[in-house]
């Protein structure tokens, strides 16, 4: 059960400036989270960022800011209680063309979607807190979950630990940033493999 790039959004959840000088290994966690969102840009995987009551705890690192497409404001903890889930679900197309009951069902055009990517690498920070509650609710919404764990910490590492053992309980997948690029990749003849590699040593 490998990781597909076709598949996979990755989310970034809280890596704001007030919040991680205090954070445990805060800055190899960053420097994770840019690496994954660096790949996923250059492989076309959509990159979508949270931030935890902005005007108390700042804005995101910067970096990670550009790579992602939006970044979400929120009060709540789980990113999913402020309509995560609404920007990783494609929008139903809307109907084209005449009465839809102008033709009986059967020959009625299937209505065409973006293709789903159902498959949600998530990382961040705090990870007993925002990324825990986002993760489970994602788990809830049907997505598949997978919990970058070098590039997610809290102020402890015991409470760093608690949530990864809560999460793999829960059904998540636990897996590190180069197990990420690399399965995206799957192979050293991927057009992007040198800029990758580049990256990740």
């Amino acid at each position: 059960m490998l990781l597909d790039e076709s598949e996979s959004q990755l989310v970034l959840v809280d890596y704001q400036e007030r919040l991680m000088p205090v954070i445990f290994e805060g800055a190899m966690v960053v420097e994770n989270a840019r690496r994954l969102a660096r790949v996923a840009q250059m492989i076309d995987v959509p990159v979508w960022g949270t931030e935890q009551n902005p005007s108390r705890l700042g804005a995101n690192d910067a970096a990670l800011r550009e790579l992602c497409r939006k970044t979400l404001s929120k009060m709540h903890f789980s990113a999913v209680e402020e309509g995560l889930g609404e920007w990783l679900r494609p929008p139903a197309k809307p109907q084209q063309g005449g009465n839809a009951r102008s033709l009986p069902k059967h020959l009625q055009k299937p209505q065409q979607q973006a293709p789903e990517r159902n498959t949600i690498v998530i990382a961040g920070c705090e990870a007993h807190v925002c990324l825990l509650q986002t993760a489970l609710d994602l788990l809830e919404e049907e997505f598949e979950v997978w919990v970058v764990t070098d590039a997610c910490s809290s102020r402890t590492e015991r409470n760093r630990d608690a949530a990864f053992d809560r999460l793999a309980g829960a059904g998540a997948e636990l897996v590190t940033t180069e197990m990420v690029v690399f399965e995206w990749l799957r192979t050293c003849e991927h057009p992007d493999f040198k800029d990758m590699l580049a990256l990740v040593k």
